[in-house]
Formats: C-alpha cells, structure tokens, sequence
C-alpha cells in the first residue's frame, strides 16, 4: 500500500527523487495554451444526412493529427458522470480494499498498480496509479472486476456496452472513408477492449515529472474520457500542444495498429500526460484492439502495384509482445514489421 500515490501524495511538498525524470524529459512549462486545431467532431451529423462529410474530417483528423475528439456521440450525460464517478471512487476506497487489486504481476486480469507494471525495474516513476482489466468480451471478464464500489461492476459494464457500440460507428465510418468493405471491421479487428483508468493526483512540482511517459498506443483506437481537468498532451511539429478536456466529449486516438492496417495513411502519434499542483485528475482509457491470435497487416483493398504494403501481416499477440519487449519505443516498434525495401 505504501507504493500507491494515491495513498501518500499529500504527505510530499516536493517531489521525491525517484519520480524525477532527467532534464532532457521533462515536460518543463505545463501550462500550454489548447491548440484549437485539433478536430471536434459532431458524430450526430453522420446520422442526418452528412455522412459523408463526418467521414472526411474523421480521416482528415486521423491523417493530420492522429487525434480528434467527438460530441453528440450517443452516450448520455447521465452515463457519463455516474462512471467516472465511480472510477474516482475506487481510488478513494478504504486500504483493505484497494489491498486485494495491488499487483505488478501482469498475468492478473484485474490489477491496480502504481507507476507502471514494471515498477520494480524502472528508473524513474510516474505520478499516477492505475486500475486495469479488459471490458470486451464482457461475459468473459465482468466477474473479475472490483467487488467495491458495489456498484462497480453493473455501472461500468453498461459504459462499456456504449463505449463498444461507439467504437464499432467510428470503425465503420473510419474503413468507409479508407475504401474498404463494409463491416471491415466488424470481426476480430475489434475483438477485444482493454480499461486503463489513470487517476494522477495533485503533484506539488508537476514540472519534473510526468503522469504518462511520451507513447503511442499499440492497438486499432483509444477511446478515452477524461474528467473536466486537463493534461493530456499531442506531440506535432516537434513540440507538445494541449488536448482541451470538452465536456462530456471522447478524446479518439489512432493506434498503431490502424496505421498498420491502413498502410501508413492514417497516423499514431505520441502523446502524454502531465500533472498539476492543484487537481487531480482522472482519465478512463478504452483501448479497442484485435483479438490475440486475430492476423493484421495492410488492407489489400488499399494495396496495389502502386501503393505496395509497407508493413507485414503479423499476429496481433506478437505485435503486443514485441511492443513490451521494446517498451514502446516509437522509433524502433514498427520497423520490425515493415516490408524489406
């Protein structure tokens, strides 16, 4: 217990020395201004009629930035609120129970953790604890969830519900506007939905520290809520822009297993997380992603003679495995699995 953050933050008024990162890594000035350029998408705008258009800027989005966010999306306010409600609870809960979900042992389907899963061997810590486990196939891992808050399991379950439907619109218009065929996705592709709830709280010098390292996701999309706190931050034109936290709105990130697929059309991009002295914050990411054994390369409708595949059909279990092993080194996890030139 004494390893979660969330336990002990109030006891610092400095930042220890172990969650120091070095200068050349720091995110320095946090209080950068919200780039109005990233897109906000009115997904209700497919359903009267301009679907079309919806598609556009979702590829046009994906393309540039990798990243948009969408509103009028189809989950209700109500929904909203009463999940992330509950995600803040559980990093509330009493020691006892938080005590029965701490472990570093990634082998466990539900886990709360400090920092990473590799805590033990990093270097330096991030300022964040982290409660884990899939959501999708829903039958198959709802009974391992958290017991408390006893509302956990039925409230989330619903959201996850919602959260897959909303992933299945945003494939579908996304393998439109790619020329594939339809219901591309509806398959394997999507066959599975990790939950990552990231709670980050007050830092007291947000300056040396990070709550997420510099990354890009390694499955299809993220589906992410954040709380009315921001602090997620996009990687373009070499330097950090920030990701304004929209009400109730979804941030949508293209992972790189969609860049994969759509052979290097669509983007993922890095991104991270930083603190503040003042908030917590608290962010529920939903990573929809293939099933382990699922076969992923390049769409063979967007592949010619002319537009050769510059990536190599793979499992997306060696995929993940791969990208463990080289703890998501955005230079060097592709290259495994591009094509020889």
């Amino acid at each position: 217990m004494e390893k979660l953050i969330t336990s002990h933050w109030s006891d610092f008024q400095c930042v220890p020395e172990d969650y120091i990162f070095p200068p050349e890594s720091r995110p320095g000035n946090i209080k950068i201004p919200f780039n109005t350029s990233i897109p906000v998408i009115d997904l209700s705008e497919a359903q009267n009629g301009d679907r079309t258009n919806t598609i556009h800027k979702i590829i046009k989005a994906s393309e540039e930035f990798g990243f948009f966010q969408v509103i009028n999306h189809g989950v209700s306010v109500n929904r909203i609120k009463e999940t992330m409600n509950v995600f803040n609870e559980v990093f509330k809960m009493p020691d006892v129970y938080k005590k029965k979900l701490i472990t570093n042992d990634p082998s466990k389907p539900c886990k709360m953790f400090t920092s990473s899963i590799n805590y033990d061997h990093e270097k330096v810590h991030l300022w964040k604890d982290t409660l884990r486990h899939k959501c999708y196939p829903l039958e198959q891992s709802q009974h391992l969830w958290p017991e408390n808050p006893t509302n956990y399991r039925e409230c989330v379950g619903d959201f996850s519900t919602e959260v897959k439907k909303l992933g299945s619109r945003i494939m579908n218009l996304i393998g439109e506007g790619l020329g594939l065929e339809n219901g591309y996705f509806d398959n394997d592709l999507t066959g599975s939905i990790l939950l990552s709830v990231n709670h980050y709280p007050p830092c007291p010098e947000p300056s040396l520290t990070l709550g997420i390292i510099k990354h890009s996701d390694p499955n299809l999309i993220t589906i992410l809520l954040q709380d009315d706190v921001s602090g997620l931050q996009v990687f373009k034109h070499e330097e950090w822009i920030a990701v304004e936290a929209i009400p109730h709105a979804f941030v949508i990130n293209v992972g790189y297993q969609l860049q994969i697929i759509s052979n290097g059309k669509l983007k993922s991009v890095e991104h991270r997380a930083v603190t503040n002295s003042s908030h917590g914050r608290t962010s529920a990411a939903f990573c929809l992603a293939p099933s382990g054994d699922c076969n992923v390369g390049p769409a063979q409708a967007i592949t010619d003679e002319n537009n050769p595949p510059i990536f190599k059909n793979f499992k997306y279990k060696e995929f993940i495995s791969h990208y463990i092993n080289k703890n998501g080194d955005t230079d060097v996890v592709l290259k495994s699995f591009e094509t020889p030139r």
